[in-house]
């Protein structure tokens, strides 16, 4: 009875280690690269939120164009919003359900650099303020192209399902470690049993 006991154990062991090594998570590349791009995107959106700022800040301490200073205070916000859009936080997806969608998130990153190229003229003096405006403002333009472009190509879209793929395979992939974590529990309380 032993030895049937002692069967029963090898041939467990060699079916838990050869399930447990299929059970692993692939990371889908394209979601990788979604994941990519909206990391650069958000940088982008970084950099015109400070380019912004300082630009307001120079415009308010000189006294120079308080229209300009006021403009570049709106720029920063509809950055910063670009940069929310980015993480794709449910609560701003749900406060803005438009953002859902590519193309739209893309013309906000096309407005986000406008606003951030708008009137460069009165910074003469300042050549590297001036050339970080045009480094922010036209990789966000950039951005926003590719967002629009995509948006059209339903790209966004394929995303979206390939997320709900992914989650829907991890939460297998976790139902499933637990029913094998279960049958080791179960398998060893029979095998007490028998002994």
């Amino acid at each position: 009875m032993s030895r049937n006991g002692d069967v029963v154990e090898q041939n467990a062991a060699p079916s838990t280690t050869s399930s447990s090594s299929t059970i692993r998570n692939r990371t889908d590349p394209f979601l990788v690269a979604c994941r990519c791009f909206s990391f650069f995107t958000s940088l982008a959106a970084i950099l015109c939120i400070a380019v912004n700022f300082l630009s307001a800040v120079r415009s308010f301490k000189h006294a120079s164009d308080i229209f300009d200073g006021i403009f570049r205070c709106y720029a920063v916000l509809v950055a910063a919003f670009v940069v929310l859009a980015e993480t794709e936080w449910s609560f701003i997806l749900k406060f803005s359900k438009v953002l859902e969608y590519w193309a739209a998130r893309g013309m906000l990153q096309i407005f986000a650099a406008v606003m951030t190229r708008a009137f460069p003229d009165y910074i003469g003096d300042r050549r590297d303020l001036f050339l970080l405006q045009s480094i922010a403002s036209y990789l966000l333009l950039g951005c926003g192209v590719v967002y629009v472009v995509s948006g059209i190509l339903c790209i966004g879209f394929l995303k979206r399902a390939r997320q709900k793929q992914e989650i829907t395979r991890e939460q297998a992939t976790k139902d499933l470690e637990e029913l094998e974590r279960r049958r080791e529990e179960l398998e060893q309380l029979l095998l007490a049993d028998r002994v």
